[in-house]
């Protein structure tokens, strides 16, 4: 069964990581190689953010954006201090490609399309993945691997996760050795020293 396609696509393009200043500024993790182009004055995001948040299903509107000694720093409209800063941070940005006039970005997605799919690699399903983390660093997809417990972070980049296919229901992996493997119990790799000689 597939989940039926929104009916716009949306794209992610950013996340607020954490306030600056006294007036409502944020600093931002870009997610978009066209930063000036997509937070133009009057852009428009859906935040993401958990249902608890006072955010959860509105909609910012950006007042600025300007960098800050390299860094990518956004005001929106109707935040206007540090505490409503702070009320948004970690908040992931979406635009409706719709309504982008910059180029889309490839390889986009909510977190919701990609939990549930098969992870595969050489052909074969080695995995579900269970959730997506956003790190500082990079997005990682927690798999959890088939035929055994645990989770495996998977970093979401291109070099290991080349392909991903909502329509087949999968994501395909290539990953560096070891990290779909099971690795034997220390007991069997490292056994217990015993004396060479005991009266």
């Amino acid at each position: 069964m597939s989940a039926a396609k929104p009916a716009r696509t949306q794209l992610r393009v950013g996340r607020l990581v954490k306030a600056h200043g006294l007036k409502g500024a944020l600093k931002l993790e870009l997610y978009t190689d066209d930063p000036d182009g997509r937070f133009v004055p009057g852009a428009e995001f859906t935040l993401q953010v958990p249902e608890s948040s006072p955010w959860h299903g509105k909609i910012v509107t950006v007042r600025e954006f300007r960098w800050m000694n390299s860094h990518p720093v956004v005001f929106f409209e109707d935040i206007d201090d540090r505490d409503g800063a702070e009320s948004i941070v970690r908040a992931i940005l979406w635009i409706d490609q719709d309504d982008a006039s910059a180029p889309a970005e490839e390889d986009a997605w909510y977190d919701h399309q990609l939990v549930g799919l098969d992870v595969v690699r050489d052909g074969a399903v080695v995995g579900r993945v269970a959730r997506v983390d956003h790190l500082p660093a990079q997005d990682m997809l927690i798999v959890a691997p088939t035929g055994r417990d645990g989770e495996i972070l998977v970093p979401f980049v291109k070099a290991i996760v080349p392909e991903v296919d909502l329509a087949a229901g999968r994501v395909t992996v290539t990953p560096p050795a070891g990290l779909f493997e099971e690795l034997p119990d220390d007991e069997d790799t490292a056994p217990a020293e015993e004396p060479a000689d005991e009266d």
